[in-house]
C-alpha cells in the first residue's frame, strides 16, 4: 500500500552541505599551509560529508511526486512540494500526479447484433495510488493503453450501434442513443479495470461512433426509410382524422346525402389530395352527382 512520508527541508540540508565544504576548504588550506596531515584527513571528512548531504537533495514539482526504494524495500512516496532531503542512499522514482488524456484509436469491432462499426473514446485519467502504479503493473502508461482498448471493444460488443426495430418502448441501451449512461459504464468498467494499476479515471466519453465504411451504405438507406415511414405513418393518421371530420360534419349539418359508395369515393379522394406528395389538380364536375 502507498505510505505517505514527509522528508527533511532541503534548505537545511543545502546549509549544512555548504558549510561542511566550506570547512573542508578551510582546512585543506590549512593543511597545505603548516603541513600538519590531520587537518587533510578531516577536509576529507567534511569534503564527503558535504557530497553526501547534496546527494540527497530533492525537488517536487507541484503535482508530481517521487517514489523512494532502498536496496529493493519500499519507503514511501514524498508528494509534498518544494525543495527536500531524502537519505542518499535511496533510490528515486519520478511520478507525475497530473490528469493525462488518452485518446483512444479508432477501433474496427461487431456490435452485440453483428453490425462492423467503428469506435474510439477519450479517457481523463490520473495515478492516485503510486504504490501500486509503480510495482503492480511493469509499465502503468503502456497498462492504461492496453485496458482503455479492451474496455471499449468490451462495451461495443455488448450493446448494438442502433435498434434494428422501430421499438421507442424498449429499455434496451443503444450505443448511438446511449448518452451519458454510455459513458457512465465506460467510465466504470475503466476504474475496475484500472484499479489494479493505481489508476484513477476522472471522465470517459466515446468521440467516435460510426458504421463501418462497407455497411454505412445500407444503414443509411435502412435509416431514411426509417424515416420515411415514420413520416407516411404521422400523414396517414392526420388523413383520417381529417376525412372522418369531413363526414361527420357533412352528415351533421345536411350539407349532402352520401351513400357508401359515394362516401366510400370520397374517401379514396380525399386521402388521395392529402397523403400524396404531387400538387393535386382539381376536376370540377358540372354534370350530375352521378356523373
Amino acid at each position: 500500500m502507498e505510505k505517505i512520508i514527509k522528508p527533511v527541508s532541503g534548505y537545511l540540508a543545502i546549509f549544512l552541505a555548504l558549510v561542511s565544504l566550506l570547512a573542508a576548504l578551510i582546512l585543506f588550506i590549512w593543511s597545505s599551509a603548516q603541513g600538519i596531515g590531520s587537518y587533510a584527513f578531516f577536509a576529507s571528512i567534511f569534503f564527503l560529508a558535504g557530497i553526501f548531504i547534496l546527494k540527497g537533495v530533492i525537488i517536487v514539482n507541484p503535482n508530481h511526486s517521487r517514489v523512494l526504494t532502498f536496496f529493493g524495500k519500499y519507503i514511501g512516496t514524498v508528494k509534498e512540494n518544494g525543495l527536500m532531503w531524502v537519505n542518499p542512499l535511496y533510490k528515486t522514482a519520478h511520478l507525475s500526479l497530473r490528469a493525462h488524456n488518452h485518446n483512444g484509436q479508432q477501433l474496427k469491432v461487431n456490435d452485440k447484433l453483428g453490425n462492423p462499426i467503428e469506435i474510439a473514446a477519450v479517457t481523463v485519467w490520473r495515478v492516485k495510488d503510486t504504490y501500486k502504479a509503480s510495482f503492480e503493473v511493469d509499465n502503468y502508461l503502456q497498462y492504461v493503453n492496453v485496458q482503455s482498448e479492451a474496455a471499449v471493444r468490451h462495451l461495443a460488443v455488448s450493446y448494438s450501434y442502433d435498434r434494428m426495430e422501430d421499438n421507442e418502448s424498449s429499455e434496451d441501451i443503444t450505443l448511438r442513443d446511449g448518452g451519458d449512461k454510455v459513458n457512465e459504464m465506460l467510465e466504470k468498467e475503466l476504474n475496475e479495470r484500472l484499479s489494479p494499476a493505481g489508476i484513477s479515471v476522472l471522465e470517459a466519453r466515446i468521440s467516435h461512433l460510426a458504421y463501418a465504411p462497407e455497411i454505412a451504405g445500407a444503414m443509411l438507406q435502412r435509416q431514411q426509410a426509417t424515416a420515411i415511414v415514420a413520416a407516411r405513418t404521422k400523414i396517414v393518421e392526420g388523413a383520417v382524422g381529417m376525412v372522418e371530420l369531413a363526414l361527420d360534419r357533412l352528415s351533421q349539418k345536411d350539407i349532402v346525402v352520401l351513400d357508401e359508395e359515394r362516401k366510400a369515393a370520397m374517401v379514396s379522394n380525399l386521402l388521395v389530395v392529402l397523403c400524396g406528395e404531387s400538387k393535386v389538380a382539381p376536376v370540377v364536375n358540372t354534370g350530375t352527382l352521378h356523373q
